[in-house]
C-alpha cells in the first residue's frame, strides 16, 4: 500500500509560547516516528498546498480569517486563554488544513492508497467562530465540507483524548458528515455528552463515547464493535477522516487515559476497513509526550501501509492494553443509541 506522508517545515514555524505543550518538537517526534516505520518503498512524500480561502470560507466565516491574519501580520498575539499566534502561525494554519486538501487531490488522482497529514497547529478544538485549545484553523472539518460539497460522505473518527467540540460544531446539523469521537470524560473542553447526536437534518450522525480515565485499547475496540461500526454501516461513508490525538497514550501529561502504542494499529485498522484504500485520511491532532508520539506514528503509519504484525521498534510495553475501565460507559452509549432506534 502507498501512504502520502503531507508535513512542511513552516508548521515548526508556528510558536505557541514558551513551555507551551503544543510545540514544534511535536511535529519532530512525529517524523522520527515515520522513520522508524521503515516503510521508505510505501511513502510518498507531498507537498501541502496552503487553502485558500473559498476553502476555509466553507467553515469560517471572513471576519474570524481576517482576525487571525492580521494578529499574525502585526507580530502575533493571543487568541484566546490557550492559543497564541506568532508571525508564521496563520501560514501554518493555512498549510495544515491545505494538507488534507492536497491529500484528497492527489489520493483522487490515484498516487496512494491512504494519506497521513503531520500538520500543525492542530484543528478539531476550532469552531467555525472561535480558536481554542491550541488550534486556529479546524482542518479537518474544511476537508471534510471540500468532500461534502463534491457530494461525498464523510465519516470523520476522532480518537484524540479531548473531544473534538469545534469539529462536531460544524456538522452538528447537517447529514452529510457522520462525526464519531472517543474521548475522556470529563476532560477539557466540557463537550461529548452520549446526548449530543446531532440536530434537524444531522440528527443522528453524532456519536459521542465518553470514556473513563484509565480506559484502555479492549474497551476503544469493543466500542468501535458494538456501536460504531453499525452506525458507519447505515450512514455509508464514502471517505474516512481520522482526527488522529495521540494523547489517550498512558504517558501524556494533559489526559489520564490508558492506551499504548500499539492499540492505535488495530483501532485505525477498524476505521480504514470502513471504506476503499484510496479514500482514507489520517491528520494529526494532539498528543503531547515526544516518545509516545514517536511509537504511535510508528504504528499507524505501518498500519496505514497494510504492514501486519507487532511494531518492531517500540518497546515491548507498547503492546495493545486491556483489562481497564470503560465498559459501563460503552454499555451507557449504546443503551441511548438503542433507545432512540439508530442501533
Amino acid at each position: 500500500m502507498t501512504v502520502l506522508f503531507a508535513t512542511h517545515p513552516v508548521y515548526l514555524e508556528h510558536l505557541a509560547g514558551p513551555r507551551h505543550p503544543e510545540r514544534p518538537e511535536r511535529l519532530d517526534a512525529v517524523l522520527e516516528g515515520v522513520r522508524r516505520a521503515d516503510l521508505t518503498d510505501a511513502i510518498l512524500e507531498l507537498e501541502p498546498r496552503p487553502a485558500q480561502r473559498n476553502d476555509l470560507l466553507r467553515v469560517h466565516p471572513e471576519w474570524y480569517l481576517d482576525r487571525i491574519e492580521q494578529i499574525c501580520n502585526a507580530g502575533g498575539g493571543r487568541l484566546d486563554a490557550d492559543t497564541y499566534a506568532g508571525p508564521a502561525s496563520f501560514d501554518a494554519a493555512r498549510l495544515a488544513a491545505g494538507a488534507g486538501l492536497t491529500a484528497v487531490d492527489a489520493l483522487r488522482a490515484g498516487r496512494g492508497d491512504a494519506a497521513f497529514c503531520a500538520v500543525r497547529p492542530p484543528g478539531h478544538h476550532a469552531t467555525a467562530i472561535e480558536s481554542m485549545g491550541f488550534c486556529m484553523i479546524s482542518n479537518v472539518a474544511v476537508v471534510a465540507a471540500a468532500l461534502a460539497a463534491d457530494g461525498e460522505r464523510v465519516m470523520i473518527f476522532d480518537y484524540d483524548a479531548h473531544h473534538g467540540n469545534g469539529t462536531q460544531a460544524v456538522f452538528y446539523d447537517d447529514p452529510r458528515v457522520l462525526f464519531v469521537s472517543l474521548h475522556q470524560w470529563p476532560l477539557y473542553p466540557g463537550t461529548g455528552r452520549i446526548e449530543e447526536t446531532g440536530s434537524g437534518a444531522g440528527e443522528g450522525t453524532t456519536v459521542n463515547i465518553p470514556l473513563p480515565p484509565g480506559t484502555t485499547g479492549d474497551v476503544y475496540l469493543r466500542a468501535f464493535d458494538e456501536i460504531v461500526a453499525p452506525i458507519a454501516e447505515k450512514f455509508a461513508p464514502t471517505w474516512v477522516i481520522i482526527s488522529a490525538g495521540f494523547d489517550a497514550h498512558r504517558d501524556d501529561p494533559l489526559t489520564e487515559m490508558g492506551l499504548a502504542a500499539g492499540d492505535y494499529g488495530p483501532l485505525t485498522d477498524r476505521v480504514l476497513s470502513l471504506v476503499p484504500a484510496g479514500r482514507r485520511v489520517v491528520m494529526l491532532e494532539g498528543g503531547y509526550d515526544l516518545d509516545a508520539l514517536t511509537h504511535c506514528s510508528t504504528a499507524v503509519m505501518r498500519q496505514l501501509a497494510g504492514v501486519s504484525g507487532a511494531d518492531r521498534s517500540a518497546p515491548d510495553d507498547e503492546h495493545p492494553t486491556s483489562a481497564g475501565p470503560g465498559s459501563d460507559a460503552v454499555d451507557a452509549v449504546a443503551r441511548h443509541w438503542q433507545q432512540q432506534g439508530w442501533l
